[in-house]
């Protein structure tokens, strides 16, 4: 398990880089499931991840939309969900989750938790929490 801690915003993008690094994006390892309490981040590393691959265009929460696409410099597509207003798993369903997550792109997923029985088995799980006022990612 691989640990990154986030001590303050100003250290975010060297945080997003030290995580491509360590993980090797790419079709066999694409499936990233953030879990964290409520205001812990997820978004926000998310975002920065996003930026640090060359997404140009402003990172958002898919809160309502629930799943927002993104392509970063290079023509990889990005899938952001956020899952927390999913309420079974048959709805998750209905929006065509599979098809996204047995894509090419790079599926970032908040919330993961009802869709944790359908997730690839190479499905990355990444934990943020608070130590400290600091913030701890594990993986």
């Amino acid at each position: 398990m691989a640990q990154i801690i986030i001590r303050n915003l100003d250290n975010i993008s060297k945080a997003a880089r030290t995580f491509i690094s360590l993980n090797k994006l790419d079709s066999q390892n694409n499936v990233f499931a953030f879990y964290g309490e409520m205001g812990v981040g997820k978004t926000t590393f998310i975002k920065a991840i996003c930026k640090e691959l060359g997404v140009d265009v402003e990172v958002t929460s898919p809160t309502f939309a629930i799943v927002n696409e993104y392509n970063t410099k290079d023509d990889v597509i990005i899938y952001h969900f956020d899952l927390y207003r999913i309420e079974n798993l048959a709805e998750l369903l209905d929006i065509g989750f599979e098809e996204y997550i047995n894509t090419d792109a790079i599926i970032f997923i908040e919330w993961p938790e009802i869709a944790a029985n359908i997730l690839p088995s190479a499905t990355v799980n990444v934990t943020i929490s608070v130590i400290e006022e600091n913030r701890c990612v594990e993986f």
